[in-house]
């Protein structure tokens, strides 16, 4: 069997551990394997670039080769932070993208490892299969790139000749893939055993951390929603939002989509029709008037949106979920509050 030829595309900003974790493991297999009188076949390994000097996101120098043919292509992931512009970022690495096209042209499995994966969508080579990355990431990649299927709970993904996997440490499930692939589960078992790495999990669902996911890039939509929340009764503009912000309109679209996975507009839709939700359960406000107060002139236009929300249409959903009025506790009157909750105006 010929030698596996394992090229490492290293680019300004990637992270150093993930340019060589794949390889370090692979040595650690080939010692395993020989320790165990199995005959293995050898792995050249190479960092290669496009460029002559590559600086990674720590601030190390790493040589590289120039180019050239290999059997598997990892693309490490880079220092992917809140204040990053993105799109001035995967500009910058276009000679990269290039270069895994060039690969995988040529027949080359190409492997992302974490948010490697976004210069790896930027090539088109996920487009219409499915993909992984960090959880912390995934729905900023399914927002970004909507013709790929992102499986953010996956550790490793296998589609089409493009593998991606989870964030950091799972590179390592990808290298006990192909370590169980070239010698055996007994092999992939015992390096695991030495590395001290995990070869039994099979998804990052339990890794994940609510409370880590909404601060990433939210401020921009948090506060457009604000907005949007304090003005629902008048009519929605598109232009009077993007001067509100001083920005144009292509760029609300753009970053409020982003962000909060919607236009400013379907927000709006769905926070009017959370606001009537409120009213119709707790007031005695006809439909009509609720309609009027949410900015629809027209009550049938009104109705057939929030039909379209619930599935119900609003003396119906009245009708199943109107609150009775709580009993006075001792003198102490009850008044129904009409307001919608602080927590439903901003989280929407």
């Amino acid at each position: 069997m010929s030698a596996l030829r394992l090229g490492v595309l290293a680019y300004p900003g990637c992270f150093g551990s993930e340019v060589f974790g794949v390889p370090d493991l692979l040595v650690m297999a080939r010692h395993v394997a020989a320790a165990q009188g199995m005959a293995r076949p050898s792995c050249e390994t190479s960092v290669v670039s496009p460029r002559r000097r590559v600086i990674t996101a720590g601030g190390l120098s790493v040589g590289v080769s120039a180019m050239r043919p290999v059997d598997v292509l990892i693309v490490p992931g880079f220092e992917l932070t809140p204040a990053l512009d993105l799109d001035a970022a995967l500009a910058s690495l276009r000679p990269e993208a290039a270069a895994i096209r060039s690969q995988a042209a040529s027949g080359a499995t190409v492997v992302s490892i974490c948010v490697g994966a976004f210069l790896v969508a930027e090539t088109g080579l996920l487009d219409g299969g499915e993909a992984t990355t960090s959880w912390l990431y995934a729905d900023r990649l399914a927002r970004r790139y909507p013709d790929v299927k992102v499986c953010p709970e996956r550790l490793v993904v296998t589609d089409r000749g493009v593998t991606t996997t989870a964030a950091f440490s799972a590179m390592y499930d990808f290298a006990l893939q192909l370590i169980r692939r070239q010698d055996g589960p007994g092999v992939a078992r015992s390096t695991a055993r030495v590395a001290l790495v995990d070869d039994a999990r099979t998804t990052q669902a339990p890794y994940v951390d609510p409370a880590l996911l909404p601060v990433v890039g939210r401020e921009f939509s948090r506060d457009v929603k604000r907005w949007l929340d304090r003005n629902l009764g008048s009519r929605y503009d598109l232009s009077a939002l993007a001067a509100a912000f001083n920005v144009s309109t292509r760029t609300m679209l753009r970053r409020f989509g982003e962000e909060a996975g919607q236009t400013p507009l379907a927000y709006v839709q769905s926070a009017r029709v959370r606001r009537a939700r409120h009213l119709l359960e707790t007031t005695d406000r006809t439909v009509a008037r609720i309609a009027a107060d949410l900015g629809y002139a027209d009550a049938s236009t009104f109705s057939a949106l929030f039909a379209r929300h619930t599935g119900r249409r609003p003396r119906d959903y009245r009708a199943t979920f109107r609150r009775l009025p709580a009993e006075p506790i001792g003198d102490i009157p009850y008044e129904p509050d009409t307001r919608l909750p602080e927590a439903e105006l901003v989280d929407g």
